[in-house]
């Protein structure tokens, strides 16, 4: 049996004013953890200005505590971080990635358009989360159908499935992550939203903020518009973004 876990590793402020969090999902199995995007790290907390750097640290306006990492968190739940097998991860930019130093021996899953985009020196990741070479399994074009969505099924030996749901947009390789659990769906759509409002308001002034941030704002717009028809027609299914804390805290 599989129980979940809701994670929030990152603390934004932003110079405009804007807050944010990181909101990871933690699996926790009878052998194992498996981490579904990691927050901001341990080393990052101790070491903002060497990981990070000042420069970025103000532009995204992060802010800082030792007890927020998902590291912590795992251990205020009274397990094992080093049980942590696998990191899935729905894009590489760095709020996202941040702890994955903090799980050295994890597994790391990502879209293969996504470690290409990286990997192009795309200035808008940080290489320090990286920089451990821990082992990295890309997923490519699957034929797979999930709602109406590609699924590229996880390689994870687990009793459920676990898929990577291509989101492209706000970044060249961003994926969702579907999860099934207790005879229904979890869907977290990663940054395809940075508020859930998004889905209704299409007027929403987060929605410049979004606009500014994806690698290609047509395709996000679309990749949008299909999770709109998702949560439309099929209220079921649980969807989680990463910043938004109303969901968090529901």
């Amino acid at each position: 049996m599989i129980k979940i876990h809701h994670l929030n590793c990152v603390d934004i402020l932003s110079p405009r004013g804007d807050s944010a969090i990181g909101h990871c999902l933690l699996l926790e199995t009878n052998e194992r953890l498996i981490l579904i995007d990691t927050g901001i790290g341990l080393l990052d907390t101790q070491q903002p200005e060497l990981r990070i750097g000042q420069d970025y640290i103000d532009m995204v306006g992060y802010r800082f505590n030792e007890d927020w990492p998902a590291f912590r968190q795992i251990e205020r739940l009274g397990l094992n971080p080093a049980l942590v097998t696998d990191c899935v991860i729905s894009h590489l930019d760095n709020d996202h990635i941040g702890g994955l130093a903090d799980f050295p021996d994890a597994v790391v899953h990502i879209g293969s358009e996504e470690m290409e985009n990286f990997e192009t020196g795309n200035l808008r990741y940080l290489k320090t989360p990286l920089a451990h070479n821990p082992k990295i399994i890309t997923y490519g074009t699957s034929a797979d159908k999930w709602f109406g969505f590609e699924a590229r099924k996880i390689d994870i030996s687990i009793d459920t499935n676990i898929f990577l749901i291509p989101l492209f947009g706000h970044t060249a390789g961003h994926c969702g992550v579907a999860i099934a659990h207790e005879g229904q769906w979890i869907f977290y759509v990663g940054d395809a939203y940075y508020l859930r409002v998004e889905l209704t308001d299409l007027h929403h002034p987060i929605h410049f903020l979004t606009k500014r941030n994806a690698d290609n704002d047509d395709l996000r717009a679309a990749t949008l518009e299909k999770i709109r028809v998702l949560a439309s027609q099929h209220p079921e299914i649980m969807m989680y973004g990463y910043h938004d804390i109303t969901e968090f805290n529901s």
